[in-house]
This record gives C-alpha cells, structure tokens and sequence, in this order.
C-alpha cells in the first residue's frame, strides 16, 4: 500500500538516490558534463525542498514531488517501482491541491511526455532550453479538467 505524505530532513540521501537512479534511467540525452553540474544542484536544494513523497508500507521512500506554487517542479520514481502507478497517484494528489497544475518535461523524454498526455496534460507551449539555458528543450504542460 502507498502513501503519501510530506517530506522529513532524515530523508534526504533517500530522496537524492531516487533523482539519481531515475535520472540514469531516463534521461540518457544528458551529457556527463550537464548530468553532473545537474546532480550538484540537486543535491544542493533536494534536501532541504519540500516534497511530497510516496512510500511503501515501511515508509521508506519510492517516489516524490516538488510542487511550488501550482506549478510541478520535479516528478521522479524509483525505476524499481516504475509501472506501478506511483507516480500517478502522486499526479492525482497534486491535481487535487492544484486542479490547473502545469509541469515542464524535457522533449527528449518520451515515456514522461507520453504520461503526461495520459494523465490529461496539455502542451501549452515550448522552451528550446531548459531551466538553467542548457539545450535540452522543454515541454510546457497544463493539466485540463
């Protein structure tokens, strides 16, 4: 059984190996240079960011969610748990906080895209940079009710 929670200070080395283990199972157009620079940040803010988690029965970890102000920041599953419906139902939590919740997703990803799609987002819009002007280009989203 899954739940959903908020996230707790003791959790973060938890937290910074799902980024890394979903990261490495994602997004494989990353240059090692930029996977790099990207883990520093991460790991400079994932800490200490507020974040809804969704864990097992032993509450430990599987998946989370950065969300800041209607807008979802970050999404990333534990590629162990992947096609369990995890990060779902972390969507469907976020939806209910923020019913018109928008998200960006890296162009490149197509599993991610095509989850969104499925869970009722919309393109509203194109970057061809991401967040920090690395040439990754971006997917804007909103979801429609």
């Amino acid at each position: 059984m899954i739940t959903i929670r908020r996230s707790r200070p003791d959790e973060g080395d938890r937290n910074i190996e799902i980024w890394r283990s979903a990261v490495d199972a994602t997004h494989d157009f990353l240059t090692p240079a930029d996977r790099l620079a990207i883990d520093d940040m991460v790991c400079g803010f994932l800490p200490q960011a507020p974040l809804w988690v969704a864990v097992d029965e032993n509450d430990r970890p599987l998946a989370f969610m950065l969300i800041d102000g209607g807008h979802m920041e970050a999404l990333f599953v534990d590629p162990a748990h992947r096609g369990t419906g995890i990060g779902a139902a972390l969507v469907r939590h976020g939806l209910a906080l923020h019913p018109k919740m928008t998200t960006d997703v890296n162009a490149q990803n197509d599993q991610a895209v095509r989850f969104y799609e499925r869970m009722g987002f919309r393109q509203t819009g194109r970057s061809p940079v991401d967040g920090q002007g690395r040439p990754y280009p971006l997917i804007h989203l909103e979801h429609l009710n």
